[in-house]
């Protein structure tokens, strides 16, 4: 499998990138790994299987390149753009390229599906008070949503750097069970759509630790 990571250098990402190089189940994944400063990946630039490129998911000569080739791609940053340049970009270049399979990273609360008062206090603190339908993050899920690519929205929580792996997920039409969750757990469920690319297709996976499930303010 070739995989493509835009955002290449963002703590999930760097925790997907050590894990496919590191253990054997991904021993046939290659990779390529865009992100807008080069250097910042040097360590990984000298791996047979990595390929480094420098450049801006808002530039589409550059998306175009890096999805060129590609039988998954993996966005690792949320796209705040008011115009959606980067989900945009994306779509448009893996059209192009007859490349199918998409991971767009999101948050939670695009679709106003968190619960209480963590719920309200993450809508005022995220969306201004509104989650409103010209908001960039509810965009990105609908283009993704609209594009007849086979895609994956990843809502993440208010995330921290504890090392378990422990998470629930939820979908589309269903209330965002937790507050919080671990950037290891995010990562672990990109790696089960490399493990399996029919995993969360189509769908929009909510992800968070069930046990932070009821706090009113973010578990770190």
């Amino acid at each position: 499998m070739k995989m493509v990571i835009f955002a290449a250098n963002g703590q999930i990402a760097r925790l997907v990138e050590d894990r496919i190089l590191n253990e054997a189940q991904f021993e046939n994944v290659e990779l390529t790994l865009v992100l807008r400063n080069a250097k910042r990946l040097q360590d990984l630039a000298p791996h047979p299987r990595v390929t480094v490129v420098e450049g801006d998911l808002n530039d589409p000569a550059v998306v175009e390149q890096g999805v060129a080739g590609q039988d998954l791609v993996f966005n690792a940053v949320v796209d705040h753009d008011v115009a959606n340049r980067p989900t945009k970009n994306l779509i448009a270049a893996m059209k192009a390229q007859g490349v199918d399979r998409l991971i767009l990273t999101n948050i939670l609360g695009i679709y106003d599906e968190v619960p209480g008062e963590f719920g309200r206090w993450n809508r005022e603190y995220c969306f201004g008070g509104e989650v409103k339908p010209d908001n960039p993050m509810v965009q990105s899920d609908q283009l993704a949503a609209a594009s007849g690519l086979t895609y994956t929205t990843l809502r993440l929580p208010w995330l921290n750097d504890r090392d378990e792996v422990k998470y629930t997920i939820t979908h589309r039409h269903e209330a965002f069970v937790g507050v919080s969750g671990s950037r290891q757990s995010i990562a672990d469920v990109v790696l089960k759509i490399v493990a399996d690319p029919s995993f969360g297709q189509n769908d929009s996976l909510g992800i968070a630790d069930p046990a932070t499930a009821g706090a009113r303010r973010p578990v770190y």
